[in-house]
């Protein structure tokens, strides 16, 4: 039997849903061992007192906009902000893409462009439009993970949304190719505005009401019933919504659910005027919204927290909360951010790590987010208690716009390990490491 390349040791590392001790002992850049003698000839790496050791986490809503809107964001850029944010999976969403992923020959412009560029592992989802409905057989064969779509409008022109036959014609496709359906769950009929706001965030806020995500869940739910289709609701705003998502599980539909970070971190009222950073679709609510989203997180309810990293270039950030772009850049806080709002409520990290790791891993069919034997040597050594106040000048995104400049976070990821080797070494990126572009085994060769 081959030495390891490398063993790193934690007295604290997340292993089975547990903290325990490990010797993680890395050959071929897979796990082969978490216990055991450690020979002379192996490099060791000891982690820090004060670091733990995590499975790196899964995130399963980025939005890397390339080709065609690199300027946004892009694989160099987004794979080196997840690296550092201690995400060695992501899934990259459908839009703002150009052309967007409804065919194979846009699929294959993605992967492309990912060549060279990637310092953690991608794979794709792909979009159910309008125009592909029918067809979306030979992207599942190629090996997008499931199909995205919205129930209003998206934003961008070239990725048009369902109604409500058009919802349940998606779903039956879907159930028959074995497939998920993940859905942007606002009912267009309940959406106000359409145009300038001004720059108060409560009229934002009053345009996007809680029922508009009510109504489209609900309509969710009643298609699936109709088709067996398993869907997964998108970043969930509305905890009002959520004791429909627990009688459809109740009923034994597939359903799941997720929520991001600044759902769980900001809240409406501390918005300032004109701070369109801050703009997202669904919406940041209230304090009282926030709180029982939290509930949600802990009783199982939201099956994982996830970036839903939607940038765009500075310009599009104007001070008019109807007129700007709607999305959050947080792709390399995500860890940091909630688990600063976690360590003020109380709750231990360890109430966090599925959400972040396995569960989005689930949504995605994505072999990641676990210290085990066998499984991807991605590894991440996180300092809980390392507090640092956030220059959004100095991370990894392309463009330096988010709601989080200026906060103060604790949680550091100084080292992570992808397929194990270095790609952040004291909090820095390295360099595109041995990222790669995950393929189901139905994708063809």
């Amino acid at each position: 039997m081959s030495l390891p390349d490398l063993v790193v040791r934690a007295h604290r590392a997340w292993v089975g849903n547990a903290w325990r001790p490990a010797h993680v002992a890395v050959t071929d850049g897979r796990i082969a061992a978490l216990d055991g003698p450690v020979p002379d000839t192996v490099p060791v790496v000891d982690l820090a007192d004060d670091e733990v050791l995590l499975p790196g986490l899964v995130d399963s809503h980025v939005h890397v906009n390339e080709p065609g809107r690199t300027a946004w964001e892009g694989f160099a850029s987004a794979t080196r902000a997840a690296a550092a944010g201690g995400v060695t999976t992501l899934v990259d969403m459908p839009l703002n893409s150009i052309p967007p992923t409804t065919t194979v020959e846009a699929l294959d412009a993605k992967r492309a462009a990912t060549d060279g560029k990637l310092s953690v592992d991608v794979a794709f989802w792909g979009g159910a439009v309008p125009d592909n409905l029918g067809g979306l057989g030979p992207l599942h064969a190629a090996g997008v993970r499931g199909f995205k779509a919205f129930l209003a409008p998206s934003g961008v022109d070239e990725f048009g949304h369902l109604d409500d036959d058009q919802l349940e014609a998606a779903l039956a496709e879907v159930a028959a190719l074995g497939s998920v359906l993940i859905v942007h769950a606002e009912h267009p009929a309940d959406l106000l505005g359409g145009g300038a706001l001004g720059p108060h965030y409560a009229d934002f806020l009053a345009s996007r009401p809680p029922v508009s995500e009510r109504h489209a869940i609900a309509g969710l739910i009643d298609a699936m019933r109709r088709t067996g289709a398993r869907a997964h609701v998108l970043h969930l705003s509305d905890a009002g919504s959520l004791d429909l998502v627990r009688a459809a599980r109740t009923e034994g539909l597939p359903l799941t659910v997720e929520t991001c970070p600044h759902y769980l971190a900001l809240r409406a009222q501390d918005v300032p005027a004109a701070a369109t950073q801050f703009k997202c679709c669904p919406p940041i609510r209230d304090g009282t919204n926030q709180d029982l989203l939290w509930e949600a997180v802990l009783d199982g309810t939201v099956d994982a927290i996830v970036s839903d990293h939607s940038p765009s270039t500075a310009d599009l950030k104007n001070a008019d909360f109807g007129l700007s772009w709607g999305g959050i850049a947080g792709l390399q806080l995500g860890l940091s951010v909630v688990w600063t709002e976690a360590r003020r409520r109380g709750v231990p990290l360890e109430a966090l790590l599925p959400l972040l790791t396995t569960g989005p891993a689930r949504v995605a069919g994505v072999a990641a987010g676990t210290l085990a034997v066998g499984a991807p040597a991605h590894l991440v050594a996180f300092a809980p208690d390392d507090e640092r106040v956030i220059d959004v000048h100095t991370l990894e995104h392309r463009n330096p716009v988010s709601p989080y400049d200026g906060a103060t976070v604790a949680g550091a990821v100084r080292t992570v390990w992808l397929h194990g080797d270095v790609v952040v070494s004291a909090g820095r990126v390295t360099g595109p490491g041995r990222g790669r572009v995950l393929l189901p085994e139905t994708a063809r060769a």
